[in-house]
């Protein structure tokens, strides 16, 4: 519906939830590009007019972070349980190998 282009009887009553979710997350990935294009914009144009140089803004990436990088950085951090295994293990190896 909407911005998507999809018909609202279809939207409603022909899609599957997990279909619309497929539909509406290849919507927001098609975004994508244009706001990070935005936010290197913005830095260059920042670097250009000011001093950044002990602003703490060193790269586009600290002007914002947008909900999918976040989304990225926490799945790529191990959990506690897996942080606890993988001592464990690191643990078993070295009273081995001793």
């Amino acid at each position: 519906m909407g911005e998507i282009g999809i018909p609202r009887r279809e939207f409603l009553y022909d899609l599957r939830f997990w279909e619309v979710r497929r539909i509406i997350r290849g919507y927001r990935n098609r975004q994508r590009p244009s706001w990070e294009q935005a936010r290197l914009n913005a830095f260059f144009i920042m670097s250009a007019m000011a001093d950044l140089k002990g602003s703490g803004i060193n790269s586009d990436l600290d002007l914002i972070t947008f909900p999918w990088e976040r989304e990225e950085m926490e799945a790529n951090l191990p959990s506690e349980e897996e942080v606890a295994d993988m001592t464990d293990m690191i643990e078993s190896i070295n009273s081995q190998s001793q």
